[in-house]
């Protein structure tokens, strides 16, 4: 085999499209872009979400409230979901993680208190809300903020 006699696979390469190269082509007269109109002029693009000068929809909506764009939400777990932990055992986010309860936890952990509690556990979490601490405790447990 020599240099010369090297040819890509069969099929595997494609000559471009030529626009504005003849009737006979399918691409020629208008090239592909319709008659007149703003998309069929040169450098005739319009940006995205513009509507024609119609109030685009991101403006017609109204808008409530504060969005913190820097918010770092927290993974949430309910008591019902630790139930699966032995008495006496140490709970928190890569414990849950290691038993597949949660796929991960980015920021933190908060325990939330749907569900009932029956065993002694720590709980290690970065928050905890009020009722879910106080069945952590009523049960004989602990509920740490780390």
């Amino acid at each position: 085999m020599k240099l010369s006699e090297l040819s890509p696979v069969a099929g595997s390469t494609q000559v471009g499209k030529r626009k504005g190269r003849g009737t006979g082509t399918g691409n020629g007269k208008t090239a592909g872009r319709g008659h007149k109109g703003q998309k069929a002029r040169s450098g005739g693009k319009v940006r995205a979400g513009f509507e024609g000068g119609q109030m685009p929809l991101a403006r017609r909506v109204p808008k409530r409230g504060f969005n913190n764009i820097f918010a770092k939400r927290l993974t949430a777990v309910n008591l019902s979901q630790l139930d699966v932990f032995e008495k006496g055992a140490v709970v928190d986010a890569a414990a849950l993680i290691e038993k597949g309860i949660i796929p991960g936890c980015k920021y933190g952990l908060k325990v939330l208190a749907r569900g009932e509690v029956t065993k002694k556990l720590t709980v290690k979490a970065a928050a905890f809300s009020e009722s879910a601490k106080a069945k952590i405790e009523q049960a004989g447990g602990k509920a740490e903020v780390v």
